[in-house]
């Protein structure tokens, strides 16, 4: 029996993570952990209100950090099977038991979302800089081309939990985890999944900084 964990790495989204759990949990998703990356505002708290098991870190670690947290926290209580879901609300609950079936009807071992293969309303600073950039680097980096390479929904089932380690804490992760299912012998593919931007004036700070992030992983 596939036992499935979801996994949400969260810094200061106290606004919008109780939204995401109760979604999640009207998807029928009853095994939750946000994963509190040193948060300066009630994130966890709201979380552990409305059910989510919470795991916290004292200081800011980055997404990737957090995501091996959640998948240590997922081996040690047996699950086979993660869900990596972001905490602001772009993803849709909805995707996840068809990616879910994906994986098992396909017989693999991660499954990647993808918002390209899907038609999705980008941000201009995204579709032009960041996604393309990260294209490149993950052929670069792991010789293999992928529509959307840094899309925060994936799935890995128990031979790619056990065997993907994340090291690199911030956001060169996505870049590695590809990486480490290649080097691995580990099959995977994409999935479209829908993707919402809410506000469309954010992110080019921290788009600088995944693009200086996805740089240093040519070079670790």
């Amino acid at each position: 029996m596939c036992m499935a964990l979801i996994i949400i790495p969260a810094y200061n989204e106290a606004k919008k993570i109780g939204r995401v759990l109760r979604d999640l949990f009207e998807h029928g998703f009853k095994d939750v952990v946000v994963v509190d990356d040193g948060s300066g505002d009630v994130t966890g708290e709201i979380a552990a209100s409305e059910g989510a098991v919470v795991l916290r870190h004292a200081l800011n670690r980055g997404q990737g950090a957090a995501l091996e947290t959640g998948n240590e926290y997922a081996r040690r209580q047996g699950f086979d099977t993660v869900v990596h879901f972001d905490a602001d609300n772009q993803h849709d609950a909805g995707d996840i038991a068809p990616a879910l079936e994906f994986l098992k009807v396909g017989n693999l071992d991660a499954v990647l979302g993808s918002r390209f293969m899907r038609a999705n309303r980008l941000p201009v600073s995204k579709r032009l800089l960041i996604l393309p950039l990260a294209r490149l680097i993950n052929f670069l980096f792991a010789g293999v081309k992928l529509t959307d390479g840094q899309n925060g929904f994936r799935i890995f089932g128990a031979a790619a939990l056990q065997k993907i380690r994340i090291e690199q804490p911030r956001m060169a992760h996505n870049s590695e985890i590809v990486g480490s299912l290649k080097r691995n012998n580990l099959k995977f593919a994409e999935v479209p999944v829908t993707v919402y931007y809410h506000e469309y004036g954010q992110g080019m700070i921290s788009g600088f900084r995944v693009v200086v992030d996805l740089v240093k992983s040519l070079f670790v």
